[in-house]
């Protein structure tokens, strides 16, 4: 009896840390535990890294690397000068002709601020990329969640029609019994018989709906699993507000942090707009022979370019450019403000509209079930028993589509605060996402 006990404790033990586990879980840490009405998380995984959209952006931190690369060693480069010429004396004490001909080898200098700027300028463009990865990973994610629940609602509604059709053909059934017992006239067997007929139609053009969202969802992700039936898990209230998921989900927003990363990259492409108005000098050493070998000549040259208007054009222009990206920035800012807030009040009320469905369909069903128990008795007519079923099929697909709505809704502010499956891509060896 003591093991009983203890057993027992434990289990509701378990129970309670599993209906925690998502409420302590860390902001920037995936869902310990794998939700039944969810793809598995291994193949969302898969599935998301496998996306063209997310390949394409994670192809670009491997650019954006190389050009790191570029920047770090500079865009100068050694240049190697030759002339040949042939020298004609007329003065009398040497006359005659002399072939020269010199050798020299220059280098421009990148001055030692320029080259800081330079390999600021590479980091911040890998930082650029991957956010812009992360982002198209974020996107992808929330295209998979669109397209699994898409499928879901269309298959739980495809149960429904399917049930729907089992109890008109039911019916049916036990009209035709009445009316070869002499209880029920030939008007009731015809309209049981429209009414499976029509239950039967929309069944298939369910079972066409679901096919067609299961296409989608596998085609447009192959490596996703999709079951025979939807799993509807219960919806959960949510218990922050609206200040709460803003923290968590501009913290790891990726759209809102690559406009911010691009606004450092422009500001630091002004800084080196405007270290280019001090020209970078070009040193070289020469060697000629001349008076056909009689004089060999070894020297060091330098040329420093004069700045014009062109130079000081371009830094203003960059700083225009640093100003698009900050108010492009601020845009960014303000659009996933409101779509934050947007998001909490739509997971609240759809969770409250699937509490107040979820009653009346029950009511619905129970009025239902009353009346054809009423026809069976003969206390009822079956056009009664028609409108109470019909009625209940509409408030249970109501209730259904709320749920599934709500569940959805939860699930994408999950997923924008980086609490439902790993956003950040891998760039493996191949420059794919690993």
């Amino acid at each position: 009896m003591r093991a009983l006990l203890v057993l027992s404790l434990c289990v509701l033990a378990g129970n309670a840390l599993a209906q925690a586990a998502e409420a302590v879980q860390p902001p920037d840490t995936p869902l310990a535990m794998q939700p039944p009405d969810l793809p598995l998380a291994a193949q969302v995984k898969i599935a998301l890294e496998r996306d063209p959209m997310v390949r394409a952006a994670t192809s670009g931190i491997g650019y954006e690397r190389t050009q790191q690369q570029r920047l770090d060693a500079g865009s100068y480069e050694f240049t190697v000068r030759g002339d040949a010429a042939r020298r004609r004396v007329t003065e009398p004490e040497i006359p005659g002709n002399f072939n020269e001909w010199g050798v020299a080898l220059e280098r421009p200098l990148r001055l030692p601020n320029k080259g800081s700027l330079d390999r600021n300028l590479g980091a911040q463009g890998v930082s650029v990329a991957r956010l812009s990865a992360g982002d198209a990973m974020h996107e992808a994610g929330r295209s998979l969640l669109r397209l699994w629940f898409a499928w879901m609602k269309e298959n739980a509604q495809l149960a429904v029609w399917q049930q729907q059709a089992e109890l008109a053909r039911q019916q049916q059934a036990t009209v035709q019994k009445r009316k070869r017992a002499g209880d029920a006239p030939k008007m009731e067997l015809n309209l049981a018989e429209a009414a499976a007929i029509q239950a039967e139609s929309s069944s298939a053009q369910a079972r066409s709906r679901e096919v067609t969202a299961r296409n989608t969802l596998v085609r447009t992700f192959p490596a996703i699993t999709v079951p025979e039936k939807a799993t509807l898990a219960e919806p959960h209230a949510l218990a922050e507000g609206v200040d709460f998921w803003n923290e968590q989900i501009l913290n790891h927003n990726h759209q809102l942090a690559a406009a911010r990363a691009e606004v450092t990259r422009r500001e630091l492409l002004t800084k080196r707009a405007n270290a280019e108005r001090v020209p970078d000098p070009t040193v070289g050493i020469r060697y000629s022979n001349e008076f056909g070998g009689t004089e060999k000549v070894t020297g060091l040259y330098f040329t420093i370019p004069l700045p014009g208007s062109a130079r000081t054009a371009a830094r203003d222009g960059s700083r225009f450019q640093t100003a698009q990206a900050q108010d492009r920035e601020a845009a960014v800012l303000r659009q996933v403000e409101v779509e934050i807030a947007t998001a909490v009040e739509s997971a609240n009320a759809n969770y409250q509209t699937w509490q107040q469905l979820r009653r009346a369909a029950d009511g619905m069903r129970q009025h239902a079930e009353v009346t054809a128990r009423a026809y069976q008795l003969g206390e009822a007519g079956l056009p009664e028993v028609l409108v109470a079923r019909r009625m209940a099929l509409e408030s249970e697909l109501a209730a259904m589509t709320a749920q599934l709505e709500a569940q959805e809704s939860r699930y994408r502010l999950l997923l924008d605060a980086h609490r439902l499956w790993r956003l950040d891509p891998v760039e493996g060896a191949d420059g794919h996402a690993r």
